[in-house]
């Protein structure tokens, strides 16, 4: 390996660590505020916490000691495969896209699997962007992977190519959906073959043993190492990051203020189709 990979290498880690720092710091502030948050409101919610004390200890006692779910498995096996099947259900998909090739917009999605924030998009503002701009074929989306909140680099392409194997049968969407609902905690290593086979069975349709020797194509870790390369060259070092242009042309940098909200988007869109 040339000195220059050696930096190029360099680099990126020194930005997938920072980027790794910029988040924890954005989540203890967080935390911060909503302790403040809490204590202010501690008064008028001390009866529920009580109920719900309670109720706790009486389920506790009724179910007799049982295990934890691990990483992977719902706690209500059909909720999350409904929920992402509903939303996605009749989009087209092809590959790492959601939506119709012909839709005038297009927003590229930079994300780690293993990013909280990338959960926060997926449970806040990204359903109603396909609900509205994607199923009515004004937008489509493509999936582009960064390595930011994953540690272990052979873990990022690993969880990584098993989402875009999911797509060669057009199922890449339900399978990113399904691992951000199902989540676990971060740097807790809870990225398994145990964990990414739970998430494969979560996806109506998917044939398995296909989805398994697609898994291991050398096409994968190059596209992976592609979309690592694309995100450099717009500076882009944190997950999720969004490019947004019209379909076939050039793209720009998408500034949000929110994740949960989806007005900032909307913006966005808008003025794409009025351009």
């Amino acid at each position: 390996m040339s000195q220059i990979e050696n930096e190029e290498d360099l680099t990126r880690k020194q930005r997938r660590e920072q980027a790794r720092a910029d988040r924890k710091a954005m989540e203890e502030a967080e935390a911060s505020d909503a302790a403040r948050r809490k204590r202010l409101t501690q008064l008028g919610v001390i009866v529920a916490v009580v109920v719900a004390a309670v109720v706790v200890i009486l389920i506790a006692t009724s179910s007799g000691g049982s295990k934890p779910l691990k990483p992977g498995t719902s706690k209500e096996p059909n909720k999350v495969e409904k929920e992402v099947s509903t939303l996605l259900a009749g989009i087209p998909q092809s590959g790492n896209s959601l939506g119709s090739p012909n839709a005038p917009v297009t927003l590229q999605y930079y994300g780690d699997l293993e990013c909280p924030i990338c959960r926060k998009f997926t449970e806040g503002a990204l359903a109603p962007l396909i609900r509205h701009w994607v199923r009515e074929g004004k937008l489509r989306i493509e999936y582009r992977n960064l390595e930011t909140a994953t540690r272990e680099p052979e873990t990022f392409k690993s969880q990584q190519a098993a989402a875009l194997a999911a797509g060669k049968q057009a199922k890449m969407w339900n399978f990113i959906e399904t691992f951000y609902h199902e989540q676990g905690a971060e740097d807790s290593g809870y990225v398994t073959e145990q964990y990414l086979n739970n998430i494969a069975r979560q996806v109506p349709g998917l044939n398995l043993a296909q989805w398994t020797s697609e898994r291991t194509k050398p096409k994968y870790a190059s596209e992976i190492e592609a979309d690592a390369q694309a995100a450099n060259s717009v500076g882009f070092n944190g997950t999720p990051s969004f490019l947004i242009g019209h379909t076939g042309g050039a793209s720009k940098n998408l500034e949000y203020s929110s994740l949960e909200d989806p007005a900032g988007f909307n913006e966005a869109i808008e003025k794409e189709l009025k351009a």
